[in-house]
């Protein structure tokens, strides 16, 4: 498993009965999660005193409850900066989990000894790509999300850095690319398990990862450096993930998959919260 275990700002202090308490800078916030199904004797005082616990309801959504966590705040993460703004669908602008997948393409960026230009698709708000020295093209289709990413490159000092930012389908963004002729040296994809597009498409993971990475590969460098691919779908096992990857991008460019868990540790227990699957593709072995 790959553990997000270098955070300072933040921290997931407890978890069980579906929910998880979670540290954000100085914000104690309580959260559902459905893989942490045991039962856990919540002796963590932040259960009960907390900035904000998001409650689920039983006719679907839900909303904040105690809510008295300022609108907005940032954390930081290495030379990253964050806002993190919580939504009325539980999420806060970041998946912590992700820290993992950054470290990674960092070291391969800044290992590769050339210029190296990122595709980063179903971008959301993060992406850290830009900051290890290459140019960045973020792709997402809500221009809400991509409007946070903008904010978090300026709070990173990243305003000036080469990265191209599109409100786009993700798949119809590709297909223009590849008629246009434009290549990248490393791909970065954060699907989601369920959505619907501009104009109505749906996106069922199950039935659409494999169509959607065979397209991406067609954007694909001379020389690629690396491809991430993630996956939320608890009923995607990882090697699913490398089986993808090896018949797609190995067969064609060489290189080798690893594919495993993303993690967070987790403060009280000592033990891990697993937080989906990542297969990572690498021209070097």
């Amino acid at each position: 498993m790959w553990r997000s275990d270098q955070w300072k700002d933040y921290e997931l202090i407890d978890c069980g009965r579906g929910e998880k308490l979670e540290r954000w800078g100085d914000q104690l916030l309580v959260r559902p999660d459905p893989q942490a199904i045991w039962n856990t004797p919540r002796t963590h005082r932040g259960w009960k005193q907390n900035a904000g616990r998001y409650a689920r309801s039983s006719s679907g959504g839900g909303q904040w409850q105690n809510k008295s966590m300022p609108e907005r705040w940032t954390v930081s993460y290495g030379s990253l900066t964050f806002n993190i703004k919580p939504m009325n669908f539980k999420h806060t602008g970041l998946f912590p989990e992700q820290a993992a997948n950054w470290d990674f393409a960092q070291e391969q960026i800044r290992r590769a000894g050339r210029p190296i230009s990122v595709l980063n698709l179903f971008a959301y708000t993060g992406g850290a790509c830009a900051a290890a020295g290459a140019s960045v093209c973020h792709v997402d289709a809500a221009r809400g999300m991509v409007s946070w990413a903008r904010e978090n490159a300026r709070s990173s000092h990243l305003e000036d850095a080469p990265i191209r930012w599109i409100v786009d389908d993700c798949a119809k963004f590709v297909e223009r690319e590849i008629r246009r002729g434009r290549r990248y040296d490393a791909i970065i994809m954060d699907p989601p398990s369920y959505g619907r597009g501009p104009s109505g498409e749906v996106w069922r993971l199950e039935e659409n990862l494999y169509p959607f990475v065979e397209l991406v590969s067609g954007v694909l460098s001379d020389d690629p450096l690396f491809i991430v691919l993630n996956s939320y779908t608890t009923g995607l096992a990882p090697s699913v993930l490398t089986y993808i990857l090896e018949t797609l991008i190995s067969k064609r460019f060489g290189g080798h998959t690893v594919s495993d868990e993303l993690g967070l540790p987790v403060t009280q227990s000592g033990l891990v919260l697993p937080c989906g699957a990542t297969g990572r593709w690498t021209s070097s072995n």
